[in-house]
């Protein structure tokens, strides 16, 4: 089962970051957290792509003709 954090949970979890980081920084760490996500996306979608054109490259040495 997925855990799904109501309001209540949501906002606890807002004033623990508040007050461990302070308000100046928490802008600056959510922007960061961004710019590893699009980063981390953009290598899974590089790393999908290459899979995907060296399974095309190489092949599977089957061949579909029929022997009858």
């Amino acid at each position: 089962m997925m855990f799904r954090p109501g309001t209540g949970e949501i906002i606890i979890i807002l004033v623990v970051l508040l007050l461990l980081f302070g308000a100046k920084r928490i802008p600056d760490l959510a922007r960061s957290l961004g710019q590893g996500l699009n980063m981390f996306r953009k290598g899974m979608k590089e790393e999908i792509s290459d899979t995907v054109n060296e399974e095309e490259d190489s092949g599977n040495g089957e061949t579909t003709e029929d022997n009858s």
